[in-house]
């Protein structure tokens, strides 16, 4: 695995408290330019007299002050224990103003706090989920929410005060658009980090002679005082009829922000440590109950629900190289103090809605690329190709059509019309479909014991002639699957129960190999880290190293996932040439 070298503390290491401060200050500059840019947006699409994106202001950075924070804790199922950025952010952003149109902010606030509920189903489910909710899934729901929010972010544009020049809007934002462009496609270090603060401040400079830019709200507001609640906007009841009719679109949403999360979960044990080790899933599954308290909590507050920012935590780390989960306690404790400053909540306002409307063009297309980078990620063959694009075509078609949904008529007509909604449920269903329609599963269920061994090796001889495998093929699968089954005994010293555990085997066919999969309970060991480390010392093993070293060998790859209550060791067998 290739070393993170920048690395100079990781999660568990005390940074000194000098640094620590600075890199909580530097995280916090950038959660709070990202919420404040879409909470703006958010409360810019609707006619907001002010007082709710006051409150939304303070809801908003005292939600990413506790889910930051309780990331970078360890409590129990809830702590992964690495700093992870979060605030507001563009999923929800889409539905979440179609659900402010149809019944108002109430309406909103009960369907996230909906939503929440699949953020916890997905943690729980997460092993369950894997083959449903796929890297494509997640590609055409990302594309297709950045879809959506673009026409938001053009709108805004052109959103300036009464008596202002109707070029006035088009010139601030294209001057903060320069800038972003300029600092990401040129800027190094710092200037590359912080490239979105110091373009809301380029946008603002530019907003003051042209008359687009207010400071004296900011001005009379005072340092100290207790947050103005008169904004939060409360519940709608349950039985509202748009609440059912909209309740499915952020189900679809909350389950794909879900399996983003699950990604981003991951990732971050890769970027923390200066020698990544392999994914505790177990870690992913605390990310996703952070993630869902986060939701939760945004839809009590009555805001736009909080997400992770992986991009910015990742640009974090490259520059600072601190990744202690100390510097993340603090970053939560700082932006919860700062939303309980009335002054500095209402200087955030003032900034002006074309700078916003810029600043969401460019993180749309950040979202874009980031669906086509998950399409991509397991490689585009015509299968898949064919998924996402008539996914994408039918989820756009419909969004654009509004006089063919017109004939809908009703609440469907909104929920068809949610490019984001469909594009995800076609793309399940055809997901669905490819993998019903694939070769003949078969599966085997034994315990997990040396005396499964013949009853394995009569399963997969079977399996390997019934695929017309010649002998030496037959061979090499059946020895790959003894071998797994060995190493996976090998790591049940802290199963207790004096019976073995059981181990259910499925074993899927495709074009010249099989995908063997374990399903079993098993100690903390990682079968993937005990296979790399077996693969960097002398060909002198120890005995207890002979299965690990065999099945290197014989399987094309190997992939190991914990998950709480369940552990999975996927092999990959390849037919002899």
């Amino acid at each position: 695995m290739a070393a993170n070298d920048h690395i100079r503390y990781e999660p568990e290491d005390p940074a000194p408290p000098l640094l620590t401060v600075n890199v909580a200050f530097q995280g916090a500059v950038l959660i709070v330019s990202n919420t404040v840019t879409f909470v703006l947006i958010f409360s810019a699409a609707f006619n907001d007299d002010g007082s709710y994106a006051a409150w939304a202001m303070v809801g908003a950075l005292v939600v990413a002050g506790l889910a930051t924070a309780l990331h970078a804790s360890r409590l129990g199922r809830l702590g992964p224990g690495h700093i992870l950025l979060m605030g507001s952010g563009v999923p929800f952003l889409a539905v979440c103003v179609l659900a402010v149109n149809e019944g108002g902010l109430a309406l909103m606030s009960s369907l996230v706090v909906a939503a929440s509920l699949i953020q916890f189903a997905v943690a729980a489910w997460l092993a369950q989920l894997r083959r449903l909710i796929t890297p494509v899934v997640s590609g055409v729901a990302f594309m297709m929410i950045a879809l959506s929010a673009m026409p938001i972010a053009i709108e805004r544009m052109n959103d300036v005060p009464a008596g202002v020049s109707d070029l006035a809007g088009p010139a601030v934002g294209v001057a903060a658009l320069a800038v972003v462009a300029l600092l990401m496609l040129r800027g190094v270090g710092l200037w590359s980090l912080w490239a979105m603060p110091i373009a809301i401040l380029a946008g603002c400079v530019v907003a003051i002679p042209l008359g687009v830019y207010d400071l004296q709200p900011a001005v009379d507001a005072p340092w100290i005082d207790l947050p103005e609640v008169a904004g939060w906007p409360g519940f709608a009841s349950v039985l509202n009829e748009d609440f059912w009719a909209l309740l499915l679109v952020f189900f679809v949403v909350s389950a794909v922000v879900a399996v983003r999360s699950s990604s981003e979960g991951a990732a971050i044990q890769q970027v923390s440590r200066r020698s990544p080790r392999s994914i505790d899933f177990r870690g992913v599954q605390r990310t996703l109950n952070v993630g869902g308290i986060a939701v939760l909590f945004s839809g009590l507050a009555g805001t736009p629900p909080t997400i992770a920012y992986l991009p910015s935590t990742i640009s974090l780390f490259n520059f600072t190289g601190v990744a202690s989960r100390r510097a993340g306690i603090v970053m939560g404790a700082m932006l919860i103090v700062l939303a309980l400053l009335p002054k500095a909540v209402a200087l955030l306002l003032t900034i002006p809605r074309p700078v916003s409307g810029a600043l969401l063009m460019v993180v749309m297309g950040l979202l874009f690329v980031e669906g086509m980078r998950a399409v991509l990620r397991e490689g585009l063959n015509r299968q898949r190709a064919f998924i996402v694009g008539i996914s994408l075509s039918i989820a756009v078609g419909l969004q654009s059509q509004s006089g063919l949904l017109e004939s809908v008529g009703g609440s469907w007509a909104g929920v068809l019309g949610n490019g984001v909604l469909v594009g995800v449920l076609v793309a399940v269903l055809l997901t669905v479909v490819l993998d019903l329609t694939g070769g003949r599963r078969r599966r085997l269920e034994t315990a997990l014991d040396f005396t499964a061994l013949p009853e394995l090796d009569t399963f997969l001889r079977e399996l390997g002639s019934g695929m017309g495998w010649n002998d030496a093929s037959v061979e090499r699968l059946c020895a790959a699957g003894e071998e797994t089954l060995s190493a996976m005994m090998s790591l049940r010293e802290d199963h207790e129960s004096d019976t073995a555990p059981r181990v259910v085997l499925n074993a899927r066919p495709g074009a010249g190999s099989i995908e063997l999969e374990f399903l079993a309970l098993f100690s903390e060991e990682n079968l993937e880290d005990r296979i790399a480390y077996i693969s960097e010392q002398a060909e002198a093993p120890d005995v207890g190293d002979i299965s690990f070293r065999l099945l290197r060998l014989y399987a094309s790859s190997v992939r190991h996932r914990k998950y709480y209550g369940i552990d999975i060791v996927t092999v990959e067998v390849e037919a002899a040439s």
